[in-house]
């Protein structure tokens, strides 16, 4: 059981290889100096030990090689963190960086139990390397904590499939290919897609969500990859698409998690502080940090503004 009152750790995923833009390599040293690490202290959190993970292409062959090592890394390091207690807060880093944070978390319950993921995305990220025509990893990371794709990603720790489909629901997906959405179809992953979020809305989708994930699972957490966000609150992403989710509503939504005892940790992603010019995307992720994992109601846009 994860004890709220405790800390949190901010976990530096720095890694562009696995996106033809690697800009979000410097997303979370970007999210660092831009005050997130104070704004959760302001909430009524402390930080705690915080890894800084980095990837070296130094004498990798291709951005696979690449990944693989870093995945390999950064589970290690979550694992070594999230076995204290407490919970994560995990900054991209593009999104192949989630191999390596939600592996670590799904060792770390493996004792108890399974992991369950909601997947905030733009994309399915349930590519392999046959699938995809791009070869871009970070349109991996969802099928490879399912168990398919290249066993360097895939088998970490020596055996795959970190998440079962039944304990993970994709949220906002609007930009596809055929491939990786059949596999998601034939494994039976719960996908809403976008025009399912413009009907019902984000909050009771996320609310449905919530409750299959949390269903026979030892805990969970939310894989929040920026473009999921429409690009008039986040523009600052890799690979924006129109027509996503609205930012209030996702504060609204992530506010929900800090009333639940098992929920582990938030997982930011493909945050390209190359692109931010004024701020405004940091600001949004600092508003969807607090909202989620802070003790006090979230900030609101004029307090950052301050």
């Amino acid at each position: 059981m994860v004890i709220k009152t405790s800390g949190i750790a901010i976990i530096s995923a720095a890694i562009g290889e696995g996106a033809r833009d690697g800009g979000c390599k410097f997303g979370a040293s970007a999210l660092l100096q831009s005050g997130i690490a104070d704004a959760l202290t302001s909430s009524g959190r402390f930080i705690v030990n915080s890894p800084i993970i980095t990837a070296d292409a130094m004498g990798a062959e291709n951005a696979l090689d690449v990944v693989g090592r870093f995945s390999v890394e950064l589970a290690y390091a979550v694992e070594a963190v999230m076995s204290r207690g407490g919970q994560a807060l995990a900054l991209g880093g593009d999104h192949s960086c989630a191999i390596g944070t939600w592996s670590g978390m799904a060792k770390v319950l493996k004792p108890k139990g399974e992991l369950g993921l909601i997947w905030i995305d733009a994309h399915l990220d349930a590519h392999t390397w046959e699938s995809s025509e791009s070869k871009a990893l970070h349109g991996m990371p969802l099928a490879a904590l399912l168990g398919y794709g290249s066993k360097n990603l895939t088998d970490i720790y020596g055996w795959s499939g970190k998440l079962k489909a039944e304990n993970t629901v994709v949220i906002g997906a609007r930009s596809y290919e055929l491939g990786e959405k059949a596999l998601l179809d034939r494994l039976g992953v719960r996908v809403m897609y976008m025009d399912e979020v413009h009907k019902r809305g984000f909050e009771a989708c996320f609310h449905d969500a919530k409750q299959r994930v949390t269903r026979g699972t030892a805990g969970w957490g939310v894989s929040f990859d920026l473009d999921g966000l429409d690009p008039q609150d986040a523009p600052a992403t890799g690979t924006p698409v129109e027509a996503g989710i609205r930012l209030e509503p996702a504060l609204r939504a992530l506010a929900s998690c800090r009333h639940d005892h098992d929920f582990v940790g938030l997982e930011i992603a493909e945050y390209n502080p190359l692109r931010d010019f004024g701020g405004q995307t940091a600001r949004a992720v600092q508003r969807l940090a607090v909202a989620c994992l802070g003790n006090t109601q979230p900030v609101t846009l004029s307090e950052l503004s301050r």
